[in-house]
């Protein structure tokens, strides 16, 4: 085994192949070590997310490499046939690139049984190994931008199937019905780690007709307080703590960009601080209280204004309790620093969880939708809750235009890259680009980052603050809605205490890296 630092809450553990690395995987699930929170594992690697007040990196390290890697996963009794339309836009390509006939493409896919390996990218996308050892596909060298639902792909050794409509850079080779992730059913993906899967060609099958989407169930009338949206802002969404222990199913944790903001809102509005609040980015949102109500704003810089029936106006001030009376509207302004602002309302917000958590994730498309013009949310009842006192907000949140430092620690694949590009990862100013939101800050410098080990990374657990670098050689830096596993190297990551401040980075700012802690593997031994 080879540990590498990936930030001080987190580590990687790198393997020989994918056999050890589910035999590790499978040995840590059966005697768990106190203190690790998640296990995200991918083609040669696990990576271990844990609470340092509960283990040690030493400690950690020293138990799990006297893991034996001996026992092989067991093979689960589940098998899920998979049928398959084999007119995928790659077939013919793939059959160039492995000499052999698309004919024989098609028999020697649905000749083998796969195992479900680990799943990642998107929820319900599952990466399935052991089919035919012919198959050893290189990604495209121009990811689609777009691959429709359904579609059955080849990466490397592995072959998968596209759960819903994203970008993607496999090699496309048919497409099934088969529906990979449905929120109805009590498991959402289909296909679970370990789980068997066998691809049957569907030529001459009469396609399956699509399950009726499941009822919704007519929104109970509600009669106690609300806030009506009367206009969204650029887009706002409900957002907790987050959906943690998801890995298994491909779900990320997403969460409220600025923790300390959401946990804020909710305690000056009274409320346990796990509550969902709205998050809303760039100013515009306006909600007015549907009988009387108490908010709290936290978060960027922003004008507060609160308006009456009979048009009466006045500012409020941010990090305080307000008091709404029945018809007054709460809007907020453009923010003068920072990006996300939160509302917590006294009560907390009437809204049903997915996977356990209120979330939106906005690439893997789990929770409430976006907040939409009209929309009435209902208001929990208050009971004996007690608004706390204001609270001093946050100084020197970052400002378009201007410079902010973030702490980074190299890792996991700092030795992927030129001792330059290291240095200049830095020494360089990066600008935070307009493509950038909640899956990450896009950024731009002027000298892009170079490798010095050429050839594909194999898909890897990213956490969140990951700084992945792609073939551009200009960096991204994962934010709350990242991808479980990615296949480019990530150069360092954001220290946790920064993690907060990168979430209220607004376009157009400039970000400087300052390393705090050198890349270097961890040894077994270390004291």
């Amino acid at each position: 085994m080879r540990f590498l630092p990936v930030h001080r809450q987190a580590l990687m553990v790198e393997l020989a192949d994918l056999d050890q690395t589910l035999a590790l995987l499978g040995s840590l699930q059966r005697e768990p070590i106190a203190g690790v929170q998640e296990l995200v594992p991918a083609a040669r690697t696990v990576l271990v997310q844990f609470a340092p007040t509960q283990v040690g990196v030493a400690e950690l390290v020293r138990r799990i490499a006297a893991r034996d890697l001996g026992q092989r996963a067991e093979r689960s009794q589940v098998l899920v046939e998979i049928p398959v339309h084999y007119d995928g836009e790659d077939l013919a390509e793939v059959a160039q690139l492995l000499g052999i006939t698309p004919e024989e493409v098609v028999r020697r896919h649905t000749g083998s049984e796969y195992a479900v390996a680990f799943t990642g990218f998107a929820p319900g996308f599952a990466y399935l190994g052991g089919g035919d050892p012919i198959f050893n596909v290189p990604r495209r060298s121009t990811p689609r931008t777009r691959v429709p639902a359904g579609a059955v792909a080849l990466g490397g050794t592995f072959s998968a199937v596209y759960p819903q409509a994203s970008p993607g850079g496999w090699q496309l080779i048919g497409r099934t019905s088969a529906r990979m992730w449905d929120l109805s059913r009590e498991l959402p993906a289909l296909l679970q780690p370990g789980y068997r899967v066998r691809f049957v060609d569907a030529a001459g099958i009469e396609p399956a007709q699509a399950a009726p989407a499941p009822a919704v169930a007519p929104a109970e009338p509600h009669e106690g307080p609300a806030l009506q949206v009367k206009a969204t802002g650029l887009m706002t969404l409900f957002q907790d703590r987050g959906r943690h222990g998801q890995a298994g199913q491909g779900v990320s944790a997403s969460g409220a960009m600025d923790q300390a903001a959401f946990k804020a809102a909710n305690r000056l509005a009274g409320n346990a601080s796990d509550r969902p609040v709205l998050e809303t980015v760039g100013g515009g949102l306006a909600l007015q209280s549907r009988g009387e109500t108490v908010v709290a704003v936290t978060g960027a810089d922003a004008p507060l204004t609160v308006t009456t029936q009979a048009g009466r106006r006045w500012s409020v001030p941010r990090y305080q309790a307000v008091a709404l009376a029945d018809g007054d509207q709460l809007s907020i302004g453009q923010p003068v620093a920072g990006a996300r602002c939160y509302v917590a309302v006294r009560g907390g917000f009437a809204v049903a969880p997915v996977l356990g958590s209120a979330s939106t994730d906005t690439l893997a498309h789990v929770g409430p939708e976006p907040l939409a013009v009209g929309q009435m949310l209902p208001v929990r009842p208050a009971g004996c809750a007690v608004v706390s006192a204001p609270e001093l907000p946050p100084e020197s949140l970052p400002v378009a235009g201007q410079d902010v430092l973030l702490d980074v620690e190299l890792g996991p694949r700092t030795d992927w890259f030129t001792p330059e590009a290291v240095a200049l990862l830095a020494s360089q100013r990066w600008q935070v680009t307009p493509q950038s939101n909640r899956v990450g800050l896009r950024l731009a410098g002027e000298v892009a980052l170079e490798r010095c080990v050429p050839g594909e990374l194999p898909s890897e657990g990213t956490p969140l603050g990951a700084i992945q670098v792609p073939a551009s050689g200009q960096p991204v830096l994962f934010l709350a809605d990242h991808p479980l596993t990615g296949g480019y190297p990530v150069i360092g990551c954001v220290a946790p205490q920064h993690l907060d401040l990168a979430g209220q980075i607004p376009v157009g700012a400039w970000i400087r890296f300052r390393p705090i802690r050198a890349f270097k593997e961890i040894s077994p031994i270390a004291p």
